[in-house]
């Protein structure tokens, strides 16, 4: 299955980088706003949606700037998702990064899905756009 990368940039405006980084690092973090509920083991997590688990591992992780998983179950192995965090110095605001892979019919469809989960996040920040 031909997968293609694509990425987005969400302002998060002027929230904390620690506070950030554990909703996107963590199994309390990931469960209040990106699935139901979420466990890890070591780099293994699993993401919980209607009670049925889909495993990714860490791949890769700097503290405080990203974080990149695999699923599991996806035969292409150079796929991946990944947050960054990057600080706008120009507006000392606070940019979340998130790449993702898709089939290229897919992708719309994984924007919004990517829409709705961070506009979660945001609202758990209080930092609505």
């Amino acid at each position: 299955m031909n997968t293609e990368r694509y990425t987005m940039e969400y302002n998060l405006n002027t929230v904390s980088v620690n506070i950030l980084w554990t909703y996107i690092s963590t199994p309390v973090g990931f469960s209040s706003w990106f699935a139901d509920d979420v466990t890890a083991e070591g780099k293994s997590f699993t993401f919980y949606w209607a009670k049925e688990g889909y495993r990714a591992e860490q791949v890769g992780s700097r503290l405080m700037s990203c974080i990149k998983f695999h699923w599991c179950g996806d035969i292409n192995p150079k796929s991946y998702f990944e947050f960054r965090i990057h600080h706008n110095a120009l507006t000392n605001n606070i940019v979340l990064e998130v790449t993702d892979f898709a089939k290229k019919t897919e992708i719309d469809d994984g924007k919004k899905l990517w829409d709705e989960q961070i506009s979660a996040l945001r609202k758990r920040l209080g930092a609505n756009a």
